[in-house]
């Protein structure tokens, strides 16, 4: 991919920006740089005429009278796909062929609110707006294959780029080419690039997808796409968007939050100190399904001819599951003691990951956010649909590939680089298909499916190599609507992305698995291009008389665990008393309050910078546990160095505790404000579950990653 970069760099000024979507040499390009608009430019070339009128009969959005056109007059920052008349055409010609008009003509629509809604549709899709700073050369577009654009365009939908043999070719949206010979061209207030084919995505969602593939006995999924619709998740998948949410928020009832009446600072906002709700509560679903080509193999049968039964009885043959596992072969398959159910939705994260957010490379350790050279290794945790199972995302260098429950030897020794030693066989897991042309399925508006390469099942041997290891859980990979609706991580500088307030409960519940009281202010810190030593950066607060309650992610087995938490102190926080238990209305206390303003380098903690004396270094690490208190993580970075590092001496974790959980219980972790004040904050970047074969290993002891 940097190759294609410096391609793209290397021949940009001289020669295809000054090219046409034809043969010819577009020579008019020469002078936009200072002369034209977007507008302007389109107009002066005849191959846009059909895009030209359409621009200037759509209006901004319904409540204005004013034009497309006179959007791309004006100043700003646009990046324009532009369809050529050839893309229109051919667009018309496809309506006519699914029979929604009888010839390729804008005439030929039954009726002005259809005719009004597919142009619309054209024209939405090929602009997006980057505000005050954006917009997006071909350089600049996703560099993984089908990674999502950072903004959206107007129809409030984000494109995907897929680049393909050519090492100049880039389609959006999986298959509308980017011209060759004409893209990049500058104008005053954006980008144009021209367009081959129309980019109009399709406007379903999982469950209609998931119909069709069985209607058409469309190869690829069909047999995940049968069980899926057996087990009775149609429904469920068909939830697009949360009505009640967008009633409220357009008519001004979900709140913004000015952090000035707390007097709270937002550390790196430059003096800024607005808040924003988000604009949407979407649904989102990510399914990861064994190909049609696995079962064809598997049972022996044509896809075609494969049956939920004949799944089911495999699973059983082949023992996809647990062995403490309580089930029954019964129909229906709708029931959530079905075997065949609870393999299914296994399969099913209840958010929709884009191919670039399956797992975050931000700043763990030896990550180059210059060349994406990969650094350590990174993971994700997750909970599955249904009965809630974890599932463990992950990627290294050595991996060549993102998996799921793969569990390798890590070269985690002190002086060592966490990255892969080796996996053995039967540990290698599922590797995520994320940048085939043929095998990702990503036309739902609320969902994607991923093909896997072996079949994904909870059983023993991945419950085992789970309890095996430390669980670190970012903060935000507890809410599935922060993925969805696209708060996670987002590769924005707007301060409307970098700072997202999450109403109270009493306002509306936004995150179904937190809880805050009426004097809580909570705000979601995405820190994009920040150099803050948090996992990932990012980092969650709240402030007022605050009590929030969190559903933490299941254990894998029974056994003891502990519940350790991650703070990065200063003067800003406050003092909080955690509560944790089951019983999310009776919760007990889990210690004394922890101060959230004593960092290591206070004389209580015992905290020393790791030095070249590795047994010392280990003799800190029991001292400081002997407190309840770690040191921060090796894979974690920024300009300071490593959160064991002197740069860095502030960060500790805390051990909450340390306590025999089951697997089938769901466990919740409040925090409660315990100072008179509405000013101290507190603050949260990732917890983890280890279990005491991890932490009180006599044959090697927990590493410092």
């Amino acid at each position: 991919m940097l190759m294609k970069n410096f391609y793209k760099f290397a021949i940009l000024g001289a020669t295809m920006l000054l090219m046409g979507c034809n043969e010819e040499v577009d020579t008019s390009a020469r002078y936009v740089f200072a002369d034209e608009t977007i507008k302007s430019y389109l107009e002066k070339h005849e191959q846009y005429s059909e895009y030209v009128k359409l621009l200037d009969t759509v209006p901004v959005s319904r409540q204005s009278q004013s034009t497309l056109g006179q959007l791309l007059a004006a100043r700003g920052h646009y990046t324009c796909f532009a369809p050529t008349n050839d893309a229109i055409a051919d667009y018309l010609q496809s309506l006519v062929e699914q029979g929604l008009i009888d010839r390729p003509s804008w005439d030929a629509f039954p009726n002005e609110d259809k005719l009004d809604s597919v142009r619309r549709v054209v024209v939405y899709s090929s602009i997006i707006d980057g505000g005050d700073v954006t917009t997006y050369s071909s350089w600049d577009f996703p560099q993984e294959n089908n990674g999502e654009f950072p903004l959206t365009n107007l129809n409030d939908r984000k494109l995907t780029c897929r680049y393909g043999d050519d090492p100049d070719s880039i389609y959006l949206n999986f298959d509308c080419p980017v011209s060759m010979r004409n893209r990049d061209i500058p104008a005053i207030n954006g980008i144009i690039h021209c367009m081959e084919k129309v980019i109009a995505p399709k406007d379903f969602d999982m469950s209609i997808l998931i119909k069709r593939i069985i209607d058409e006995e469309r190869e690829g999924f069909l047999v995940a796409a049968k069980v899926v619709a057996a087990c009775g998740l149609l429904d469920t998948l068909s939830k697009l968007r949360d009505e009640r949410y967008e009633y409220l928020y357009q008519t001004g009832q979900i709140p913004d939050y000015d952090a000035t009446k707390n007097g709270w600072v937002f550390h790196g906002a430059t003096g800024y100190q607005m808040a924003f709700a988000p604009k949407h509560r979407l649904y989102g679903f990510t399914l990861f399904a064994e190909k049609d080509d696995f079962w064809r193999e598997a049972i022996g049968k044509e896809p075609r001819d494969i049956t939920p039964d004949d799944v089911q009885q495999w699973v059983l043959d082949n023992r996809q599951y647990s062995a403490s596992d309580r089930f029954t072969t019964e129909k229906p398959y709708s029931s959530a003691d079905n075997l065949l159910n609870q393999w299914i939705t296994y399969h099913i994260l209840p958010m929709k990951i884009p191919a670039n957010k399956l797992v975050f490379h931000v700043n763990e350790k030896g990550y180059s956010s210059q060349t994406k050279a990969l650094g350590c290794a990174v993971m994700e945790f997750y909970a599955s649909m249904g009965k809630r199972r974890l599932v463990k995302i992950f990627e290294s260098r050595e991996s060549n590939g993102i998996y799921i429950n793969r569990f390798p030897k890590l070269r985690n020794g002190r002086k060592e680089n966490y990255h892969e030693d080796y996996c053995e066989e039967d540990k290698v897991g599922c590797r995520i298909d994320n940048t085939s042309d043929d095998l990702l399925v990503n036309e739902a508006v609320n969902g994607i499916i991923y093909g896997i390469d072996a079949p994904m099942a909870y059983t023993d041997a991945v419950r085992e190599n789970l309890s095996r290891q430390r669980i670190r859980f970012d903060g935000m990979s507890l809410f599935p609507e922060a993925m969805t609706n696209d708060i996670r991580k987002r590769e924005d500088l707007d301060y409307r992305y970098q700072y997202v307030h999450i109403p109270c409960n009493s306002v509306y519940q936004y995150f179904d698995n937190m809880d805050q009281n009426d004097d809580c202010h909570f705000v979601y810190l995405n820190s994009y291009k920040y150099d803050w030593c948090n996992h990932q950066a990012d980092e969650m607060k709240a402030v007022g008389r605050y009590e929030i309650t969190l559903k933490l992610p299941p254990v894998p087995r029974r056994g003891t665990y502990e519940l350790r938490y991650r703070v990065l102190p200063n003067g800003d926080r406050g003092v909080v008393q955690f509560y944790f238990g089951s019983d999310k209305n009776h919760l007990q206390p889990t210690g004394i309050p922890v101060d959230l303003t004593v960092s290591g380098t206070h004389h209580s903690t015992g905290w020393e910078a790791d030095g070249d004396d590795m047994e010392y270094n280990a003799e800190i690490d029991k001292r400081m546990r002997n407190n309840w208190r770690m040191k921060g993580e090796e894979a974690i970075t920024n300009s300071g160095g490593t959160a064991r590092q002197g740069g860095n001496s502030y960060i500790l974790r805390h051990v909450l505790l340390r306590q025999t959980l089951d697997p089938d219980k769901t466990y919740y972790l409040r925090m409660k404000s315990v100072l008179d004040s509405d000013r101290k904050e507190f603050y949260m970047d990732h917890m983890e579950w280890c279990a005491k074969e991890v932490y009180d290993n006599p044959n090697e002891p927990e590493d410092i990653w």
